[in-house]
């Protein structure tokens, strides 16, 4: 199932792959143009990336300065990779050669730093042809020209009296789906919007009903507005439908109009819903922590153009929760990183919510970010640490792991495989590595 109503992004990522020869095996490369990937499933369809690799790790190609202050990882299309970050004065677009690591251009979103905890930028970019288009974390949504940095159009939250949960910024990465693009900006009549991508001009906007007082499983009343995840594609039930973990649970909206479907608050803290979820099928896998857990959802078809949604399975967070790395399925097992704070490996089985493997410590410290390629899993931990896990759900087994060149606070950003190489997000700092 393709999450585009067209297949430019993901044309255009086969169209710039490279092939290269790997002793008797094939290694292919693919672009990375959005968050998670060019399905959005932090899912890369490379191979051989890992037969060159050494127990130390891979080989440091550059490292590119100019970057920002921020937490956003980055995209990569061709020889050009992009990223946010906060510069002197304001948050900005940065654009990067991924030849030489040098820096092409810096586009300023914002006349001012945004103010709000974990100073610095949130937004992957996500690349459509010759636009980009980002989320500032002081609500705005921004289209640029890919080549110059040029911005076509811009429009604030505030027209939609936009608002988060809490206040750690606006920290999603647009859906680009078709003529469209969608971004959430929280308001009460407009929790997810749909905007013409060439000009800005609102399609529809999806309004999320008021279901009275709502509290998480902890007792703590739950808050309206955007969360800290990024919308996905479903066609479960046979209806397509846009997926987004807001301040009060995941949501389902009709693609064709914005009306809303269905909603489960069982998946929903008080202080923060950071991942996005997963879509198989006609399942939702979704997670938050804060103590609360995990969730499999299942849509049916309810009437025309319409679906029902029930909980298969509900895991409480002794169990598994995941507070912001993200998952992977792969194979109908789910590996992400377990615990408020912790990020340990874990693997379960999606259909069943069974513990396969783990938690297991794992080689870094602190919160981990995953991605998969080539029959592993990446994680990224918060110390910095690089791990790379058979994708096995027998058993877990640690490949190797390295300490990148550079590490600097969290290393909260999601790592990125494209065209063959590793990037690493820190900061002011991108690293490129050689696989």
């Amino acid at each position: 199932m393709s999450m585009f109503r067209n297949q430019s992004i993901t044309l255009s990522a086969m169209a710039l792959s490279v092939a290269c020869g790997f002793a008797g095996s094939q290694a292919y490369g693919e672009d990375w143009p959005q968050f998670r990937g060019p399905n959005r499933n932090a899912i890369s369809e490379e191979r051989g990336v890992w037969k060159n690799m050494k127990g130390d790790g891979p080989k440091l190609d550059w490292i590119c300065e100019g970057l920002g202050e921020g937490y956003a990882s980055v995209s990569v299309v061709g020889d050009r990779a992009y990223s946010t970050g906060n510069q002197d004065g304001g948050q900005a677009v940065v654009a990067i050669d991924t030849t030489s690591g040098t820096r092409l251009w810096v586009t300023p979103l914002t006349n001012d730093v945004p103010d709000h905890g974990y100073k610095g930028s949130r937004c992957t970019p996500t690349v459509d042809g010759n636009r980009l288009y980002v989320v500032a974390s002081n609500g705005q949504i921004v289209c640029l020209d890919t080549e110059t940095g040029k911005i076509n159009w811009q429009r604030p939250f505030s027209d939609w009296n936009g608002k988060m949960m809490s206040g750690w910024g606006f920290s999603e990465s647009p859906l680009v789906d078709g003529d469209w693009v969608l971004c959430t900006p929280g308001g009460d009549d407009a929790m997810i919007v749909a905007l013409n991508k060439l000009t800005g001009e609102e399609v529809w906007r999806s309004q999320v009903p008021a279901a009275g007082e709502e509290k998480d499983r902890q007792g703590r009343g739950l808050s309206n507005g955007a969360a800290y995840s990024s919308i996905i594609v479903s066609n479960g039930g046979g209806v397509k439908q846009y997926v987004q973990l807001v301040g009060r649970g995941v949501i389902g909206v009709r693609a064709n109009d914005g009306k809303f479907l269905w909603r489960y608050n069982g998946v929903a803290n008080a202080v923060a819903n950071i991942p996005t979820p997963i879509a198989d099928g006609n399942y939702i896998f979704c997670s938050t922590a804060y103590g609360v857990g995990t969730a499999l959802l299942e849509l049916k078809k309810s009437g025309r153009d319409e679906v029902k949604m029930r909980e298969v399975y509900f895991k409480e967070a002794k169990n598994i929760q995941n507070k912001q790395g993200g998952s992977v399925l792969v194979d109908g097992f789910i590996y992400c990183g377990h615990g408020d704070g912790q990020g340990m490996p874990i693997c379960i089985n999606m259909k069943t919510g069974e513990k396969a493997w783990g938690p297991i410590r794992g080689a870094g410290q602190g919160e981990s970010s995953v991605i998969y390629a080539d029959g592993h899993v990446l994680y990224r931990f918060q110390d910095g640490t690089i791990a790379l896990v058979e994708a096995n759900p027998k058993a877990y087994n640690l490949k190797f792991s390295f300490k990148p060149e550079y590490q600097e606070r969290e290393s909260w950003a999601y790592p990125v495989i494209a065209n063959g190489k590793l990037y690493l997000r820190e900061q002011n700092k991108l690293m490129c590595y050689e696989l």
